[in-house]
């Protein structure tokens, strides 16, 4: 078992309740930071992923770790429900639909390449997390995405319209970072 499924349960329950906080009073839930065990209280980078019916229904998150995990769970659960711009913002009458999962990101690591070949070659699929950087644009793929996007070539195409650019685009000023997630949900 590792470290954060021991708090599956009081996590999504935290993000559930965020959500709930923010359908009624127009905002996030702040977490009384004490109540939750010293694991949750450092600084964490997590991702929520809302799902109605399989059907994607947000995601937001943070790449880097900067501020207790328990805050940023709670704010990135709101901010999947009514900041993702991709969607409308949830209503009550979604709620009892409403699947939760969340992603804890490992720190970023960043990768060394010669070539686009390169780097591709290097992809774990299902296990590694991409950040792409370049031309001052910026995405992400959670390794979740593996599963709708199995090949690694694929992948990096993909992500690479992600943020913004051509899936063809390559230069000399990509950079990109690897890292792993723990995912919590209910079964």
């Amino acid at each position: 078992m590792s470290l954060f499924t021991a708090f599956t349960e009081r996590l999504l329950e935290l993000a559930r309740e965020s959500i709930q906080h923010g359908l009624t009073e127009q905002g996030p839930l702040e977490p009384a930071i004490n109540d939750y065990p010293q694991e949750l209280r450092e600084p964490g980078a997590a991702f929520v992923t809302l799902r109605i019916h399989g059907q994607l229904r947000g995601c937001i998150g943070s790449l880097e770790a900067h501020r207790p995990l328990v805050e940023d769970v709670a704010d990135n659960a709101y901010a999947a429900a009514f900041r993702d711009p991709r969607f409308p913002q949830l209503t009550e009458r979604e709620m009892p639909e409403l699947d939760i999962s969340i992603s804890i990101l490992s720190k970023p690591e960043p990768m060394s390449f010669e070539s686009e070949q390169d780097l591709v070659a290097q992809l774990q699929p299902g296990i590694d997390g991409l950040i792409l950087q370049s031309a001052g644009r910026r995405g992400t793929y959670l390794p979740s995405v593996w599963e709708s996007l199995p090949q690694p070539a694929e992948f990096f195409n993909s992500l690479k319209t992600k943020a913004g650019l051509p899936s063809d685009h390559w230069a000399d000023d990509v950079k990109v970072w690897r890292y792993h997630t723990e995912s919590l949900q209910m079964d």
